[in-house]
Formats: C-alpha cells, sequence, structure tokens
C-alpha cells in the first residue's frame, strides 16, 4: 500500500506519533494517515515500552490524557478497563506502562475506521519537500504532509569503549540487557538523571545484590514532585522580562519565600510548567547559551521531578550502602581484567579516582544534537537542505507550529517535526504537555490543505 497517496504520513510510532495521529483524526476523522513504524506496536515509544511496573510516570494520573481539555480521560480509561480496582488511581502515580496501554487503546479507538494504517518499515529519506518518503527497502510513500515523530535517541558515551569490554557496556533503555545483569555484579552507571532512576528501580526490582554507583559531573538527582501538583502565583510576564542571572535570582527567591510559608517550593516549578516555550524564547541568544552552560542541570532536578516514592526508594538504597552517587568527571574506560575500570580525572581539589565494575550502563541522556551520527533520515534532511539544525545545534530548527526550516530559513509546507527535535526552538519539548500541544498545533495548520488528491 505504500505506493497509495495518503493524507498524512507520520515517522515514528512512539507517543509522538499517536498523539500526531489522533489529533488529526480529531479534526478530520476522514483523514489516511500512515504510521511508518518498524516496530510491532504503536504508541509506547522508549518510554512506555517498558514493561516493569516500577517505572513510574512523573506526574499523577489525574493529570494524564492524550488532550489538554481531557486530562481526566487516563483515570476514566483505568477504571473502565481495571472497575473497581482503579476507583481511586487519580493522584496515584501509574505505571508508566499503562499509559502506553492507554495511548494504544485510544489511536486504536480513533482509528477504528481503517484511517490509519501501520507501515512496518523504517524511513530513510524524504523528498519532494516532505511529500515522498523513502523507506529503506526502496519503497516510495506518498503523502500531502509529514511529521517526523522519531522520538528519542540515546547520548552516546562521551568516551570510546575498548572493543573486549564493549559486551558489559550497555545503554540505559536496553531493559533486556539490564535485566541480564548479574545479581551480585558490580555496576557503574554514567549519568544521575531520570535514566539512571530507571535502571536503578530495575535493578531493585530484579533483586540485585551486587554495589550500584551512580557517576556525573555534578551528581544532582531528580528531586521529588508535591503530590498536589499546587501552582504558586508568580508574574511570569516580569519573569519573562529578565535577564538569566536576575530571572534565576527571581525564582530562587519565590522559591525560599514559599517553603518560608509553609508551601512547597515545587509550586513555583509547576506555575512555569505552561510557559517554557516562552520563557526559552524570551532569553537572549547569549543568556541561552549561559543557560546551557551553568543552569541547565541544576533546572533540570528541578524541573523533571520524580514520584516521592521514588525518591524514598532511591534514599533506602543510598541508606544501606548499596546505591553510592558521586561526583565525576570521566576521562576513560579501559579493561581491568575480567572488568571494567573506570578513571575520573582531578576535580575540585580531589585526587584522580578510579572504579572497577562489573558492567557499566549508559544513562547520559537525550541525544539533542542534529543530525544524530549513522541517522539515515536525518542525515539525507541536512544533505537535501530541508531541516538545518536548530540553535546551538540542537534538534532542528522549525517555526511555532512544528514546519521544518530548510538551509535558507524558509518554513516548510508540508513537512513538520514534534518532540525531542524541537528542543533547540523551544527547549521544553519532551513531555506528554508538550507533545499533545505541539499534536494539535500541527493538526491545525494541516487540516485546511490535509486532503492528498
Amino acid at each position: 500500500m505504500t505506493g497509495a497517496g495518503y493524507d498524512l504520513a507520520v515517522i515514528g510510532g512512539g507517543a509522538a506519533g499517536a498523539l500526531v495521529a489522533m489529533h488529526c483524526l480529531a479534526r478530520d476523522p476522514g483523514m489516511r494517515i500512515a504510521i511508518i513504524e518498524p516496530r510491532a506496536t504503536l504508541a509506547r515509544g522508549v518510554a512506555y515500552s517498558t514493561t516493569r511496573d516500577e517505572h513510574l510516570l512523573n506526574v499523577t494520573a489525574d493529570r494524564m490524557g492524550w488532550h489538554a481539555a481531557m486530562q481526566g480521560d487516563f483515570v476514566a480509561w483505568l477504571q473502565a478497563v481495571d472497575g473497581e480496582a482503579a476507583a481511586d488511581v487519580g493522584h496515584d502515580f501509574m505505571p508508566r506502562r499503562r499509559f502506553g496501554d492507554y495511548l494504544a487503546a485510544r489511536l486504536a479507538e480513533a482509528a477504528a475506521s481503517g484511517a490509519v494504517v501501520h507501515v512496518h518499515a523504517r524511513a530513510v529519506a524524504c523528498e519532494d519537500g516532505g511529500r515522498t518518503v523513502v523507506l529503506a527497502s526502496g519503497e516510495r510513500l506518498h503523502a500531502a504532509a509529514c511529521v517526523l515523530a522519531t522520538g528519542n535517541a540515546s547520548r552516546p558515551l562521551p568516551l570510546s569503549v575498548p572493543a573486549e569490554i564493549a559486551a558489559r557496556v550497555c545503554e540505559a533503555w536496553d531493559l533486556a540487557a539490564i535485566a541480564a545483569i548479574p545479581a551480585d555484579a558490580r555496576v557503574a552507571i554514567v549519568g544521575t538523571g531520570l535514566s539512571m532512576v530507571d535502571i536503578v528501580l530495575a535493578l531493585r526490582g530484579q533483586g540485585h545484590r551486587g554495589p550500584v554507583i551512580a557517576l556525573s559531573r555534578h551528581a544532582l538527582l531528580p528531586l521529588p514532585h508535591e503530590p498536589t501538583h499546587m501552582a504558586l502565583d508568580v508574574d511570569i510576564d516580569a519573569l519573562a522580562a529578565l535577564p538569566l542571572r536576575a530571572r534565576m535570582r527571581r525564582l530562587r527567591a519565590l522559591a525560599t519565600a514559599a517553603t518560608a510559608a509553609g508551601l512547597p517550593w515545587q509550586g513555583v516549578m509547576q506555575a512555569l510548567r505552561p510557559h517554557g516555550v516562552r520563557l526559552w524564547q524570551s532569553l537572549s541568544p547569549a543568556d541561552q547559551a549561559r543557560f546551557l552552560r551553568h543552569v541547565v542541570r541544576g533546572w533540570d532536578v528541578h524541573r523533571h521531578r520524580i514520584a516521592p516514592q521514588v525518591v524514598e526508594a532511591l534514599e533506602a538504597m543510598r541508606a544501606d550502602g548499596q546505591l553510592r552517587v558521586e561526583a565525576a568527571r570521566l576521562a576513560a574506560i579501559t579493561t581491568d581484567g575480567d572488568g571494567v575500570a573506570l578513571h575520573a580525572v582531578a576535580q575540585g581539589g580531589k585526587p584522580a579516582r578510579h572504579w572497577q565494575v562489573d558492567r557499566v550502563v549508559n544513562a547520559t541522556g537525550i541525544q539533542s544534537r542534529f543530525p544524530v551520527a549513522d541517522d539515515a533520515l536525518q542525515a539525507s534532511l541536512l544533505a537535501a537542505g530541508l531541516a538545518r539544525p536548530g540553535p546551538f545545534g540542537l534538534g532542528v530548527d522549525v517555526d511555532g507550529d512544528g514546519a521544518l526550516r530548510d538551509r535558507d530559513g524558509s518554513a516548510a509546507a508540508a513537512l513538520f517535526a514534534i518532540g525531542s527535535l524541537r528542543i533547540g526552538a523551544e527547549w521544553e519539548s519532551i513531555a506528554v504537555p508538550d507533545l499533545r500541544l505541539q499534536a494539535a498545533r500541527i493538526a491545525a495548520r494541516l487540516r485546511p490543505a490535509a486532503r492528498s488528491s
């Protein structure tokens, strides 16, 4: 069916791709949509493919839904599926796999008319301004418009790994490899963000007994959510008018005042949540660069918070000595007999340090540079002039609706991006609230001219 004309081709069948399809079908149920995804299942992607119940959503169930106007829809679905067992789950941090189940179910309902076709293939290029998608087989799929919903790629380790120990190093998102780690193995996790949290929880859930060390330059861990998601009063207009240093001083003062008043500091960050794109774009390029150099890690741990019970689990593992978190700038990874040695440079007055472990897991986060090495689709977009890197080389350059800007800066009429590809232009671009807003705007832009002839 690849030769048939579609109204829309969506490259990527994870959560972002599913949200684009659902928002388009909500506006026009008759749209013919091809979702190009080599995996067997849709609507899950990396985040929602996990089968582990300890991998929780980072917000409560009542704040999740495929549409911004339907935040309670996830809870309604859980109650319909689970009956009395889900009578009062709105304030729970549910397993991520259940949200994947929900998105898959809602996509199936939206596509019940047969308007959505799952093309089990990998896209390697776009032609004709995005109206033709070239598949790895050489076949071409034609559509009136195309959305890049390619999801998140793992950032590579900043160090070369000797071939003889490559089998002892795996990626955070490779759950099969994590499950295969021997229970008594000494494990080093490079990175202390959300991916590290997933690994530690998976190891804990599978009864891991060996020591675990998490290493990053700042050794900062994600902070806990305040379960009520209270948003405090913050003057966004005044904040957006400030340069970066003054803005950060204002936020620290607001958080301090909230704590002194017995209110959760998280309420300050919650107030900023709907305004992330505006706050990023209101910074000058110099301040954006300064943010990326000096502020980003502290921002991330306050902004991308985790369930309180997850924090408790991490603290329990630290208290009993199984988990250690250390600040280190790694300089090399080498062989060490049958194991692996990690070497850190001297830092902050401390001498150079070394660790001997059995397994290393890369948890350095999302690859945000464009193009990603060995990504044929991204390379083709750049070579054809259909895309150019976003600010600071992060993602692709887009207009306000996500239309790709070509090498000359002109916005495409038929080629759009959603998700982490928009990180340079918008910064806040990967969480479900961001994705569903982007999907809605793309659907609105496509509606007048989406139908193919």
